[in-house]
Formats: C-alpha cells, sequence, structure tokens
C-alpha cells in the first residue's frame, strides 16, 4: 500500500467521529482526527452558558443511548474520569391534575402507577426489555438480515406502526400521556410510521440500563473518548474547519461526521452523478428551540415525581402532544408545544455553585426557524411549576440558526442528522448496500445521517470505521 502522512483521517469529533477514530485506532491504523472548532465534543459539549459557575449542556444532556450503546460499553471511559449519575427516576411526565407519570428503572413499578393500563403496557414492553440486549447491536446499524429474526419480527410489529397506532392500546389519559412523551423525541408527527421505535428504545434503556447523566457534563464523554484515543497514539488536531479535501493529509481512507449537505460542498465534484443527486434529495426535519437557565432554587415542579426525575416531558395528553407535533411539521409554532427538559443540577453538584441549580430544554419548531419560544417554553414549565420564573437568575437560548452556526451538522436546528422516518431510518443518507460508503473509494460518511441515526452511542462512526477497515485494509473486527 502506497505511503500516506496517515492510513486514515477523521473529520469532526462528535460521538460518531470519536467512535470511527477509536474503531480504526484500535485495529493498529495511524489515524488523525480533525475538529473546526478549538475544543472537541460536537454535540456532546458543555459551557458556562449563563453565568459563572453554571455548566449546561450546549447539545446533548441525558444519554440513555450512551449506556446502552454495544460499542461504547466495551471502552475504559471510566478510567478517564468518565462517571455516569443515576436520577431517581429516569423521567416523568406531569399533567394538569398535579398528578405524573414515570418512567423507572422497575417495569412493574412503571406500570404499577398507570391504573387500568398496567397489564397493557407490561404486554408493550416486557417483550422488549427482554430481547434488548439480543437486538441492540442488530438495531443500532446497517439493514441486514437479522441474527433473531423471530424476536426481531415481534419487535417489528411493535416498532413500525405510528406512537398513534400503538397508543390505541391504553384506556388511560395517563399511559397515554407516557406514552407520547417517549415517541416525540422522535422529532416528527407522531402519525408517522416507526415513530414507536424511537419510543420502545428510549423505554427499554431505562428499564435496563437507566437514562444516566455524565457527572461535569456530556463533554466528559468526549474528553474521555478522547484520552483514550490519544493513549492508543491517535492525533487530534482542533481550530481546522474543513470546506475542502484539499486541507487534508494524504491518507488511504477519510471519514467525515458531517451530514449530506456538508460532505456535498466538501467533496461533491468527487461523486458520480447519482450518488451527487441522491445526497442532495436528503431531507432534514423539525429543529429545535433551546432554553438554558441558571436558577436560585430547583424548579418547584406540583408533581413530587418531577422533583425527583432528571428528564421531565411536559405536554400533557397525548393529544396535545401529537396536535402540537403535527403544527411543527406544517411549519407553524404551536402555543403549548411539547417541551423536553432536563435537571442535571439535581443529581450532579458539579454543574453549579452551592445551593443554586441549573435546567436545559428545548421545543420542536419548523426548520429554519427563527421565532424566539423563550416564553412559550417558559410558559409550560410554570404551568406544571407555579413560580418557575421567579427561581430564573439567568438564560441564555439558542434558535435553530444559531445552534447551526454553534455546529454545523445541526441543519437548520435538526439535531437528528436527518429526519428518521420510514424513508430514511435503514436507508439514510441514500439507498446503498452500504450507507456508509459514498461513490469515491476511500471517503465514507460517519455521522447521524447514517444508520442508526442521533443519539449519543458512536455506532453510527463504529460501523462506517468498520467498513472502511474491510474496504481498504482488509481488516474485519
Amino acid at each position: 500500500m502506497e505511503k500516506r502522512d496517515y492510513d486514515a483521517v477523521v473529520v469532526g469529533s462528535g460521538p460518531n467521529g470519536l467512535a470511527a477514530a477509536i474503531t480504526l485506532q484500535q485495529a493498529g491504523l495511524s489515524v488523525l482526527l480533525i475538529e473546526g472548532k478549538d475544543s472537541i465534543g460536537g454535540g456532546t459539549r458543555t459551557a458556562e452558558l449563563t453565568l459563572p459557575g453554571f455548566l449546561h449542556d450546549v447539545c446533548a444532556a441525558v444519554v440513555p443511548m450512551a449506556a446502552t450503546s454495544p460499542f461504547l460499553s466495551t471502552l475504559p471511559l471510566e478510567k478517564y474520569g468518565l462517571k455516569y449519575l443515576y436520577p431517581t427516576i429516569e423521567a416523568a411526565h406531569p399533567f394538569d391534575n398535579g398528578s405524573a407519570a414515570v418512567l423507572k428503572r422497575s417495569i412493574d413499578e412503571t406500570a404499577g402507577l398507570l391504573g387500568d393500563d398496567a397489564d397493557a403496557y407490561r404486554r408493550l414492553i416486557q417483550p422488549v426489555v427482554r430481547d434488548w440486549t439480543t437486538l441492540a447491536p442488530e438495531l443500532l446499524g446497517p439493514l441486514r438480515f437479522p441474527r433473531h429474526p423471530l424476536a426481531m419480527a415481534k419487535f417489528g410489529l411493535k416498532a413500525l406502526p405510528s406512537a398513534a397506532a400503538i397508543a390505541r392500546r391504553f384506556k388511560t389519559e395517563k399511559a397515554k400521556g407516557l406514552w407520547a412523551g417517549m415517541t416525540a423525541h422522535s422529532i416528527q408527527p407522531l402519525s408517522n410510521l416507526t415513530t414507536s421505535a424511537v419510543g420502545l428504545a428510549l423505554i427499554a434503556s431505562g428499564h435496563l440500563y437507566g437514562w444516566p447523566i455524565p457527572k461535569g457534563g456530556t463533554i466528559s464523554i468526549s474528553k474521555a473518548m478522547a484520552a483514550h484515543f490519544e493513549a492508543m497514539g491517535g492525533k487530534i488536531q482542533t481550530g481546522l474547519p474543513v470546506t475542502n479535501l484539499q486541507q487534508l493529509p494524504s491518507a488511504h481512507a477519510v471519514l467525515f461526521d458531517v451530514t449530506p449537505r456538508q460532505l456535498l460542498s466538501i467533496a461533491g465534484d468527487r461523486f458520480s452523478s447519482l450518488y451527487h443527486w441522491q445526497m442532495s434529495r436528503y431531507r432534514y426535519g423539525m429543529g429545535v428551540f433551546k432554553v438554558d437557565w441558571a436558577l436560585d432554587t430547583p424548579i418547584p415542579f406540583t408533581a413530587p415525581e418531577c422533583r425527583q426525575a432528571g428528564t421531565v416531558h411536559l405536554g400533557s395528553t397525548f393529544k396535545e402532544i401529537a396536535t402540537g407535533e403535527r403544527q411543527t411539521s406544517q411549519g407553524n409554532h404551536p402555543q403549548r408545544p411539547y417541551v423536553l427538559l432536563a435537571q442535571q443540577s439535581l443529581f450532579d453538584d458539579t454543574r453549579a455553585p452551592a445551593g443554586k441549580h441549573t435546567a436545559w430544554a428545548y421545543c420542536h419548531v419548523p426548520n429554519g426557524s427563527s421565532v424566539d419560544m423563550t416564553a412559550i417554553i417558559e410558559e409550560q414549565v410554570e404551568r406544571y411549576a407555579p413560580g418557575f420564573r421567579q427561581t430564573i437568575l439567568a438564560r441564555h437560548t439558542f434558535n435553530t440558526v444559531q445552534l447551526q452556526q454553534y455546529n454545523p451538522n445541526y441543519i437548520g436546528g435538526d439535531i437528528n442528522g436527518g429526519v428518521l422516518d420510514l424513508g430514511q431510518l435503514y436507508t439514510r443518507p441514500v439507498f446503498r448496500l452500504s450507507p456508509y460508503n459514498t461513490s469515491a473509494r476511500g471517503i465514507y460518511i460517519c455521522s447521524s445521517s447514517t444508520p442508526p441515526g442521533g443519539g449519543v452511542h458512536g455506532m453510527c462512526g463504529h460501523h462506517a470505521a468498520r467498513k472502511a477497515l474491510k474496504d481498504i485494509f482488509k481488516i474485519s473486527i
């Protein structure tokens, strides 16, 4: 093989870029990881966004998929300072009457609080949890013939329908609301096929592994992965935004932790006309408007369960959340949007000065929206926590334009790297035998725009690196 500066170069240091770099380095290659910003992290960064001493997760906050990741779980990241903290309650879903549904580690405890829907919840969730460790390596990867076809078929019968269809299994507003909060993580109308898959994966992860919070912020994940990579001999270069291939040192393989739009801008002239056309048709989904707060006290939720939860889903009934998601997908801004909120400082005292707290939240908005949703989000919090506004010391906001400026992978504020509907679930970014290969030999895409999509799990990067190892270096792992 012809001598190059490096065997492989990875562009982008989010969890997928770091996972790709580690996988390549584990195979004994010489690997350079390049990051455009002055520090690593991508979607896993933490910063003092509001006041000194208040640490806010800039993008990802609570990381259930990191705990269940078949790749990240194999790395000795605790050796490099990563420590997961586990909330008393994984997630809570409050209602206007002061009650709340909750996701706990125990299936029976979770089901037992759903009244008449306890048995329906068990029937839906118990088989998924039972089979999850068997299915996860296949579900969190490219489409292929399953090693456990019967278990996969059973999962598919629940995962392929829309969240709205599965909700009809429940009788109570409490169970339907809990389901809506979970499935709305899919960031698309709940009437879409496969929206149930996201909810099932998150619930199964919660029951099996919990919904952990990294101590010190999600940057702890990035730092631990980078330290492990460098300890194996990998090299990291920051402060180099890559806009064309000529900026890169020579390498046998280049893996890009970017979305299709950026990859076309960087290397489009190297691709076939068909691949270029396919990539140009890639669809991005709804964006998010995000708020971070520095707080004088914890959020005074009426429901006591919410005061013990790491994550809180705001939006009450299934109907309200489904209506809001549909309106947003149609280009509107609901007055009562679904709000996803995290309370890291309740469980991590490194996040704020003694006695003070932080909170993190976002709602979904049309892609590219510049509308300020601060007041609407705070009204949703106030609805379930009267007096919340009086606890605010300072706030920081990101609209979709600002999110994309901060992280170019968030096109129009889309934090999933492209809509995760049936048409792009396993065929992202294009329909090919391998979604990680481009039409140019030696150039790969390893971002959340490839299977299995968004989330802090590193599986997109790991699978892309495995493909490059097999194609270019004839190494199978």
